[in-house]
């Protein structure tokens, strides 16, 4: 779609929805505002690739493993200015493969998972962070690729509040939201 074309008004998230792919990169919706994102880097995309393939392989059965798709975070009624984030991996426990919705809602991912970028170190760390939190998910992970590569893993604590564990370095296990190991530095080997 071409970007001189997009409306100039608060978007719901049917709006959001029906405006398809927007070049150049992808958007995400924050109270109704569309954000632009550049496309990631390869860098970027081959960690959530390889996280992904950890995931997948660990993942018992009753959960969907899915890359960058738009998630409705349910944080504005029908019709009203909505949230709209497309977190590099989720987890979901709804089957995925025969689905044609356009859109997963944050009630049923119980793990969003987000590569930090330079420029998108801030808003990983803080705003997804509150957003996630607030939409009820019950972990966020956060994969920041500076050296040494390490994951930040954030979990319910209370209502609409994340807990954040140490960064984590080497080799990550964890029981929740399923029993998994990843070596973080084999992600970009």
């Amino acid at each position: 779609m071409d970007v001189s074309a997009l409306p100039h008004r608060l978007l719901s998230i049917t709006d959001y929805l029906a405006l398809g792919e927007v070049e150049p990169g992808y958007t995400e919706l924050v109270e109704g505002r569309l954000v632009f994102s550049p496309t990631p880097s390869a860098r970027h995309n081959r960690a959530a690739l390889e996280l992904g393939v950890h995931l997948v392989e660990q993942a018992p059965s009753g959960y969907d493993v899915v890359f960058g798709v738009d998630l409705d975070l349910l944080l504005a009624a029908p019709g009203a200015p909505g949230f709209s984030r497309r977190p590099d991996l989720l987890v979901t426990t709804r089957p995925v493969v025969n689905r044609d919705e356009p859109v997963l809602r944050a009630d049923e991912v119980p793990l969003v998972i987000e590569v930090a970028s330079p420029d998108s170190r801030r808003t990983d760390h803080k705003t997804k962070h509150s957003e996630y939190a607030e939409a009820g998910i019950p972990f966020y992970w956060v994969l920041d690729l500076t050296q040494p590569i390490s994951l930040v893993v954030c979990h319910q604590d209370g209502e609409s509040r994340y807990r954040n564990g140490p960064a984590v370095t080497g080799v990550f296990t964890t029981t929740e939201p399923f029993p998994c190991e990843i070596d973080l530095n084999a992600l970009l080997d």
